[in-house]
Protein backbone atom coordinates (compact mmCIF):
# COMPACT_ATOMS: atom_id res chain seq x y z
CA UNK A 1 0.00 0.00 0.00
CA UNK A 2 1.25 3.49 -0.52
CA UNK A 3 2.20 6.03 1.81
CA UNK A 4 1.68 9.06 -0.77
CA UNK A 5 -1.82 10.12 -1.85
CA UNK A 6 -1.71 10.35 -5.72
CA UNK A 7 -2.50 14.15 -5.80
CA UNK A 8 1.55 14.33 -4.28
CA UNK A 9 2.31 11.73 -6.12
CA UNK A 10 1.60 13.65 -9.65
CA UNK A 11 2.46 17.08 -8.46
CA UNK A 12 6.25 15.37 -7.93
CA UNK A 13 6.41 14.29 -11.13
CA UNK A 14 5.23 17.23 -12.74
CA UNK A 15 6.74 19.99 -10.54
CA UNK A 16 10.04 17.85 -9.00
CA UNK A 17 10.35 15.76 -12.26
CA UNK A 18 11.34 13.05 -10.43
CA UNK A 19 9.73 9.39 -8.89
CA UNK A 20 10.58 8.56 -5.44
CA UNK A 21 11.29 5.40 -5.10
CA UNK A 22 10.67 5.10 -1.34
CA UNK A 23 7.56 7.40 -1.16
CA UNK A 24 7.86 7.99 2.43
CA UNK A 25 10.61 10.22 2.20
CA UNK A 26 8.93 12.30 -0.04
CA UNK A 27 5.97 12.51 2.61
CA UNK A 28 8.51 13.11 5.35
CA UNK A 29 9.77 16.12 3.31
CA UNK A 30 6.58 17.71 2.98
CA UNK A 31 5.66 17.58 6.74
CA UNK A 32 6.33 20.41 9.12
CA UNK A 33 7.10 20.33 12.68
CA UNK A 34 3.09 21.63 13.64
CA UNK A 35 1.70 18.28 11.63
CA UNK A 36 3.87 15.83 13.37
CA UNK A 37 3.36 17.05 16.61
CA UNK A 38 -0.64 16.48 16.24
CA UNK A 39 0.26 13.15 14.75
CA UNK A 40 2.64 10.75 16.77
CA UNK A 41 3.31 8.47 13.74
CA UNK A 42 4.46 11.07 11.43
CA UNK A 43 7.61 12.36 11.36
CA UNK A 44 8.83 16.07 10.43
CA UNK A 45 11.17 17.22 8.26
CA UNK A 46 13.75 18.80 10.22
CA UNK A 47 16.09 15.41 9.93
CA UNK A 48 16.04 16.11 6.08
CA UNK A 49 16.30 20.08 6.08
CA UNK A 50 19.35 19.43 8.34
CA UNK A 51 21.08 16.95 5.40
CA UNK A 52 19.48 19.22 2.44
CA UNK A 53 20.67 22.21 3.68
CA UNK A 54 24.24 20.85 3.01
CA UNK A 55 23.82 19.17 -0.32
CA UNK A 56 22.57 22.55 -1.20
CA UNK A 57 25.13 24.34 0.20
CA UNK A 58 27.73 21.46 -1.50
CA UNK A 59 26.31 21.39 -4.89
CA UNK A 60 26.42 25.15 -5.16
CA UNK A 61 30.07 25.84 -4.05
CA UNK A 62 31.11 22.92 -6.28
CA UNK A 63 29.13 24.65 -9.44
CA UNK A 64 30.36 27.72 -8.57
CA UNK A 65 34.10 26.66 -8.03
CA UNK A 66 34.11 25.26 -11.65
CA UNK A 67 32.17 28.19 -13.54
CA UNK A 68 34.30 30.97 -11.65
CA UNK A 69 37.80 29.18 -11.74
CA UNK A 70 39.33 32.72 -11.08
CA UNK A 71 36.99 34.05 -8.47
CA UNK A 72 38.50 34.47 -5.17
CA UNK A 73 36.86 32.58 -2.22
CA UNK A 74 35.48 35.68 -0.47
CA UNK A 75 33.27 36.50 -3.87
CA UNK A 76 32.48 32.71 -4.21
CA UNK A 77 31.30 33.35 -0.78
CA UNK A 78 29.17 35.93 -1.71
CA UNK A 79 27.85 34.50 -4.86
CA UNK A 80 27.16 31.55 -2.96
CA UNK A 81 24.84 33.07 0.26
CA UNK A 82 22.90 35.17 -2.35
CA UNK A 83 22.14 32.04 -4.25
CA UNK A 84 20.99 29.81 -1.16
CA UNK A 85 19.69 32.31 1.55
CA UNK A 86 16.18 31.68 2.81
CA UNK A 87 14.33 34.43 0.28
CA UNK A 88 15.56 32.85 -2.74
CA UNK A 89 14.91 28.58 -1.37
CA UNK A 90 11.48 30.42 -1.04
CA UNK A 91 11.19 32.03 -4.12
CA UNK A 92 11.78 28.78 -5.80
CA UNK A 93 9.75 26.66 -3.06
CA UNK A 94 6.58 29.31 -4.12
CA UNK A 95 7.07 28.87 -7.65
CA UNK A 96 6.70 24.52 -7.32
CA UNK A 97 3.95 24.98 -5.59
CA UNK A 98 5.53 23.63 -2.38
CA UNK A 99 3.34 25.03 0.26
CA UNK A 100 0.14 23.63 -1.12
CA UNK A 101 1.79 20.12 -1.02
CA UNK A 102 3.21 20.30 3.16
CA UNK A 103 1.30 18.87 5.67
CA UNK A 104 0.53 21.57 8.75
CA UNK A 105 -0.60 21.63 11.93
CA UNK A 106 -3.73 23.30 12.28
CA UNK A 107 -2.30 26.57 13.73
CA UNK A 108 -0.13 26.70 10.61
CA UNK A 109 -2.43 26.16 7.52
CA UNK A 110 -3.57 29.33 7.00
CA UNK A 111 -0.06 31.97 6.96
CA UNK A 112 2.71 28.79 7.27
CA UNK A 113 2.20 27.90 3.83
CA UNK A 114 3.47 31.49 2.25
CA UNK A 115 5.93 32.10 5.06
CA UNK A 116 9.93 31.86 3.96
CA UNK A 117 11.42 30.32 6.46
CA UNK A 118 9.07 27.51 6.54
CA UNK A 119 8.96 26.97 2.54
CA UNK A 120 12.92 27.30 2.80
CA UNK A 121 13.12 24.69 5.32
CA UNK A 122 10.52 22.27 2.90
CA UNK A 123 13.07 23.32 -0.26
CA UNK A 124 15.84 21.65 1.92
CA UNK A 125 13.69 18.73 3.18
CA UNK A 126 13.11 18.02 -0.46
CA UNK A 127 16.92 18.16 -1.50
CA UNK A 128 17.59 16.04 1.71
CA UNK A 129 14.66 13.35 0.14
CA UNK A 130 16.19 13.47 -3.22
CA UNK A 131 19.74 12.74 -1.63
CA UNK A 132 18.84 9.88 0.08
CA UNK A 133 16.24 8.38 -2.68
CA UNK A 134 18.37 8.77 -5.45
CA UNK A 135 21.71 9.92 -4.82
CA UNK A 136 23.52 12.62 -5.38
CA UNK A 137 22.92 13.17 -8.92
CA UNK A 138 19.27 13.41 -8.43
CA UNK A 139 19.73 15.88 -5.94
CA UNK A 140 22.81 17.77 -7.88
CA UNK A 141 20.15 17.96 -11.42
CA UNK A 142 17.24 19.58 -9.05
CA UNK A 143 19.05 21.83 -7.07
CA UNK A 144 21.07 23.33 -10.42
CA UNK A 145 17.78 23.47 -12.52
CA UNK A 146 16.21 25.34 -9.61
CA UNK A 147 19.19 27.51 -8.39
CA UNK A 148 21.18 27.78 -11.41
CA UNK A 149 19.56 30.49 -13.04
CA UNK A 150 20.24 32.59 -9.87
CA UNK A 151 24.02 32.16 -10.14
CA UNK A 152 24.71 35.09 -12.61
CA UNK A 153 22.02 37.42 -11.29
CA UNK A 154 23.81 36.87 -7.52
CA UNK A 155 27.42 37.95 -9.71
CA UNK A 156 26.11 41.20 -10.24
CA UNK A 157 24.47 41.86 -7.36
CA UNK A 158 21.49 41.46 -8.28
CA UNK A 159 20.12 39.37 -5.57
CA UNK A 160 20.09 40.89 -2.27
CA UNK A 161 20.59 38.97 1.22
CA UNK A 162 19.08 40.93 4.48
CA UNK A 163 21.77 39.29 6.49
CA UNK A 164 19.79 41.14 9.31
CA UNK A 165 16.27 39.18 8.57
CA UNK A 166 17.94 35.89 8.45
CA UNK A 167 19.78 36.00 11.80
CA UNK A 168 16.88 37.30 13.79
CA UNK A 169 14.37 34.43 12.52
CA UNK A 170 17.20 32.07 13.22
CA UNK A 171 17.33 33.45 16.60
CA UNK A 172 13.80 33.30 16.79
CA UNK A 173 13.56 29.95 15.52
CA UNK A 174 15.66 28.39 18.60
CA UNK A 175 13.26 30.39 21.23
CA UNK A 176 16.01 33.16 21.47
CA UNK A 177 15.13 37.34 21.76
CA UNK A 178 16.42 39.69 19.03
CA UNK A 179 19.61 40.67 18.74
CA UNK A 180 21.02 43.82 19.47
CA UNK A 181 23.71 46.49 16.95
CA UNK A 182 25.63 48.66 18.98
CA UNK A 183 28.61 51.46 17.07
CA UNK A 184 32.02 50.22 17.69
CA UNK A 185 34.01 52.12 15.43
CA UNK A 186 33.14 55.78 13.72
CA UNK A 187 35.96 56.87 11.54
CA UNK A 188 37.28 58.77 8.25
CA UNK A 189 36.53 62.84 7.27
CA UNK A 190 33.10 63.06 6.73
CA UNK A 191 32.67 62.76 2.80
CA UNK A 192 34.80 58.93 3.52
CA UNK A 193 32.86 57.78 6.80
CA UNK A 194 33.94 54.53 7.92
CA UNK A 195 31.42 52.44 10.60
CA UNK A 196 32.44 49.51 11.98
CA UNK A 197 29.43 47.53 14.33
CA UNK A 198 28.94 45.10 17.02
CA UNK A 199 25.71 42.37 16.40
CA UNK A 200 25.38 40.78 20.59
CA UNK A 201 22.70 38.53 21.48
CA UNK A 202 22.94 38.18 25.81
CA UNK A 203 25.89 40.14 25.98
CA UNK A 204 28.23 37.52 23.69
CA UNK A 205 29.18 39.28 20.43
CA UNK A 206 28.01 37.01 17.89
CA UNK A 207 29.77 39.18 15.18
CA UNK A 208 31.75 42.36 13.64
CA UNK A 209 31.26 44.53 10.10
CA UNK A 210 32.64 47.70 8.57
CA UNK A 211 30.08 49.79 5.99
CA UNK A 212 30.33 52.73 4.23
CA UNK A 213 27.25 53.33 6.84
CA UNK A 214 25.50 51.78 9.83
CA UNK A 215 22.84 49.96 7.91
CA UNK A 216 26.18 48.27 5.76
CA UNK A 217 27.90 48.01 8.71
CA UNK A 218 25.23 45.81 10.34
CA UNK A 219 24.34 44.31 7.73
CA UNK A 220 28.34 42.48 7.36
CA UNK A 221 28.02 42.24 11.21
CA UNK A 222 25.00 39.75 10.97
CA UNK A 223 26.58 38.05 7.88
CA UNK A 224 29.67 37.52 10.12
CA UNK A 225 26.89 36.58 13.01
CA UNK A 226 25.76 33.51 10.59
CA UNK A 227 28.60 32.10 8.99
CA UNK A 228 30.46 31.34 12.61
CA UNK A 229 27.07 30.20 14.38
CA UNK A 230 25.26 27.25 14.94
CA UNK A 231 23.02 27.80 18.09
CA UNK A 232 22.93 31.19 19.77
CA UNK A 233 23.60 29.99 23.14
Amino acid sequence: MSVLDPERRAWCAEAVGYQFRNESLLLEALTHTTYANEHPRARSNERLEFLGDSVVGMVIAAHLYERFPDLPEGELTRIRAAVVCEPSLADRARALGLGQQMRLGRGETVTGRDRDSTLSDCFEALVGALYLDGGLAAAQRFVLRELGPLVEAARQGQVRVDYKTQLQERLQREGAAAPQYRLLVEEGPAHLKRFQVGVYFQGRLLGTGWGRNKKEAEQEAARQALSGQDHPG
